[in-house]
């Protein structure tokens, strides 16, 4: 490829004549490519030029010039909102620069036309787009990291919890699943439904403070252990702790919530209704119907029948109405998941087994 290919393009809205003969030539000292269109060719120009332009100067010498609604058109084009419009040939009227400037263009270049003063103007905003571009490049590429490292320790933290509790990997992964799949149906955003996804397995982090003698409890609690035991999903929001990262703040509110019930008999705080975050009244739903449907040592998988039965009894007390209503609806996909994720020992089961091995 050529490195004229290569240059960036800068894009004048104008007819022919005197003025663009000499921007070709300023814009080809910045070491740019220059394209002239008319405005009424302005608008498909734009749709296939790849990559769009780093800057639009545009002639405001034409009779029918309207700054306002020609930056309110740049601006709703997703390919051209955020390159710098200067208008050049501009009438000698500050009511009209004004308009110009409030309705975001970068410059206002006034007749009579000076090819040193707009070279110098066209060398700067040419370098602060580009420093623009560097700059949100660079939050882009620090943003992934961060996430990346988030989720990191949401894994390592998930593995901890996992190690601690006594229940399987593949609860985890279905729970989360479904709780994906219900946030969609709710109206979460893909990206919010993602997020919820990867903060699930959080849940029960706080468990790791629990006594192994009251987690691992093969019979009934007492009161006094159950009063231990209700103490986890603040523990787990201790250990996540409080953090602007949205993937961190949402495991926060779920660990913290996911115990909470509609009707405020729940734990730790007795929230009611939409006093509860709805991800953790999603999350909710998915755990337990998960939980219901998988066998543990200490009782037999229910049937799906009996736990959606459970799910309806419970809604409007344990559940939130219009999500429970939207979980029953999802059955299907929900019965897809579990098939997908079938039942494996957990990391503690297979440690103990290798434990064991080891020792013999």
């Amino acid at each position: 490829m050529s490195a004229e290919v290569r240059k960036a393009t800068i894009l004048v809205v104008a007819e022919t004549g005197q003025h663009t003969d000499a921007l070709r030539a300023l814009i080809a000292r910045l070491q740019s490519n220059a394209l002239v269109v008319g405005s009424i060719e302005l608008a498909p120009v734009l749709e296939f030029l790849d990559p769009p332009p780093e800057l639009i100067l545009y002639d405001a010498s034409e009779f029918d010039f309207n700054s306002v609604e020609i930056c309110r058109r740049l601006q709703s084009n997703l390919r051209t909102r955020f390159v710098p419009v200067l208008f050049f040939n501009a009438p000698a009227d500050s009511a009209q620069e004004l308009a110009a400037f409030d309705a975001g263009a970068q410059d206002y270049l006034r007749e009579p036309f000076d090819e040193a003063v707009t070279f110098a103007r066209l060398r700067l905003h040419q370098q602060l787009h580009v420093q623009k571009r560097q700059l949100a490049t660079l939050i882009q590429t620090r943003t992934k990291e961060v996430s990346a490292s988030n989720t990191e320790l949401v894994k390592r933290l998930r593995a901890a919890a996992e190690f601690k509790d006594d229940e399987t990997g593949s609860h985890i992964d279905r729970m989360s699943r479904m709780s994906q799949l219900l946030a969609r149906a709710a109206g979460l955003s893909e990206a919010e439904s993602e997020l919820v996804l990867l903060a699930a397995p959080m849940h029960d982090v706080g468990k790791v403070g629990i006594p192994d003698r009251i987690l691992l409890k093969p019979t009934p609690l007492t009161p006094d252990e159950w009063r231990v035991m209700r103490m986890h999903p603040g523990i787990g929001a201790g250990i996540i702790g409080k953090h602007d990262a949205p993937l961190l703040r949402i495991a926060r509110r779920i660990a913290l919530t996911h115990h909470e019930k509609w009707d405020g008999t729940g734990y730790p705080r007795g929230l009611k209704g939409e006093e509860i975050p709805m991800v953790g009244r999603i999350v909710a739903l998915a755990d337990v119907f998960d939980a219901l449907t998988s066998e543990r040592p200490f009782k037999p998988a229910w049937p799906i029948e009996n736990a959606t039965a459970y799910i309806r009894e419970q809604t409007g007390r344990h559940f939130d109405p219009r999500l429970a209503g939207l979980f029953l609806e999802l059955m299907p996909e929900l019965l897809k998941i579990r098939a997908e994720y079938p039942e494996k020992p957990s990391m503690l089961f297979d440690l103990r087994t290798r434990m064991s091995e080891t020792l013999v």
